[in-house]
């Protein structure tokens, strides 16, 4: 029987389809649910992996974040010793403090003494042989002689002249009486009243060059009186009363007059009895660096030893370039202990007692707006720096003073980074505590 005519009988006798069709559907519908279970898992898949990169970058952000803000040590300032006194490095020097030099060009003949002699002031201290200056001197000294020969001669032709007018005169007058009376013509009494006023004329010009060669005398005689000074000078003294404390000469060396050329300074003297010292203090105790104020000096090679002192004098204005005030104290020096040129510590006494903060010298930062610090504040993000300007005070070398820009509260960080800036944020180390 074909198979249709069966199936159609097996439908009319039954009421159902084939069983083979119904399978089919089924394996259709399940690949569908098979497919749409691996494109939900596929989907899961893609979405878990995209979430997890974001949140990776995120906590990569963050942790970036975290890290770029510094870790930063801090310590509050300790209160330090009542400023009495502060201790400021002073450089001694003579209170009088010249270099010799020679006056008249010439060789070096002798000298007589060299450096520490304790000299007198117009003591010897080298002769100069000059015979330049020497024949200079028998020179112009010849020439005065000369100048006061003319000055004779001049001199006894005006007092020939003299005696010319005085018969010229009385002739004069007598050839006037004869004229007047007719006895002579008054052509001739004319010539001789003109012989006259000849010899008076020539007075006069004999007086002017008595007077011009006197003046000549005195010209030839300044002169000699300068190189005869100059000549005296071939003798170097001491102008005051000292110790030489350079000798840069000796015998048969050139010398040139006055201070030209190179090492022509024959000795160098100063004055050890009486010394001063100059300090420049800085402004903020310039208040207290009055005349009058006392203070002592010591020296590291006279252990234990004070020598007192006052100041003397101020420049009465601050130095522009180091905010410095120049300071000079006067002091005694019996026994010749002090030596100018010499180191010292000069120990000033405050008027006012002020407290300073101490500082290790890691939290100091040097920029071009001068010395500062940085403290740590509170900020609404949390901690941050600020940077301060300061003021130092003594220097003990590890440890600074700082009289100016902080308080005790303030906690200073300790080897600040060189990137940090006010309003940074910051991260104070564990175990050290919050910024007040």
């Amino acid at each position: 029987m074909p198979e249709n005519k069966w199936v159609t009988e097996n439908v009319a006798e039954t009421g159902t389809e084939p069983p083979r069709k119904s399978a089919k559907t089924g394996r259709v519908v399940k690949a569908v649910l098979f497919v749409a279970v691996l494109a939900v898992a596929a989907g899961w898949v893609i979405v878990d992996g995209i979430g997890s990169r974001v949140r990776a970058s995120a906590a990569v952000k963050r942790e970036t974040l975290d890290l770029s803000i510094p870790t930063v040590a801090v310590i509050h300032a300790r209160a330090g010793a009542p400023l009495d006194e502060v201790v400021l490095p002073g450089s001694i020097q003579a209170v009088m403090d010249a270099p010799i030099y020679a006056r008249s060009s010439g060789y070096v003949r002798k000298w007589y003494f060299d450096i520490g002699a304790h000299v007198k002031a117009g003591q010897v201290l080298a002769e100069i042989d000059a015979p330049e200056l020497d024949q200079q001197v028998l020179q112009s000294r010849g020439s005065v002689q000369q100048a006061q020969a003319a000055v004779e001669q001049s001199q006894a032709a005006l007092e020939q002249g003299k005696a010319n007018l005085g018969i010229a005169k009385l002739t004069a007058s007598r050839w006037g009486e004869l004229a007047a009376g007719g006895v002579v013509s008054r052509q001739d009494n004319d010539q001789y009243q003109a012989q006259y006023q000849a010899q008076l004329a020539n007075v006069q010009a004999l007086e002017k060059a008595v007077s011009a060669a006197r003046s000549n005398v005195a010209a030839l005689q300044a002169n000699l009186g300068g190189l005869q000074d100059l000549q005296r000078y071939e003798m170097v003294k001491a102008p005051f009363d000292g110790v030489i404390t350079a000798r840069n000469t000796d015998v048969g060396a050139l010398i040139n007059a006055g201070n030209g050329g190179i090492a022509q300074e024959l000795f160098h003297m100063a004055v050890n009895a009486r010394l001063r010292v100059f300090v420049n203090v800085p402004q903020v105790y310039s208040q207290s660096a009055a005349p009058g104020v006392p203070a002592y000096l010591t020296l590291p090679e006279v252990p234990g030893r004070k020598f007192p002192s006052r100041v003397a004098r101020t420049a009465e204005a601050m130095d522009p370039n180091t905010r410095t005030l120049l300071t000079e104290f006067d002091l005694d020096n019996p026994g010749d202990v002090l030596k100018p040129g010499a180191f010292v510590e000069v120990h000033l006494k405050l008027a006012s007692r002020a407290t300073a903060l101490i500082v290790p010298v890691t939290a100091l930062i040097f920029r071009s707006k001068g010395l500062q610090v940085s403290v740590v504040r509170e900020g609404p993000d949390g901690p941050t720096a600020e940077v301060v300007p300061i003021t130092q005070g003594r220097d003990y070398g590890t440890e600074v003073e700082v009289t100016y820009g902080i308080t005790p509260a303030d906690s200073v960080i300790v080897n600040p980074p060189d990137s940090l800036t006010s309003g940074m944020r910051v991260r104070v180390a564990s175990g050290q505590g919050a910024p007040k």
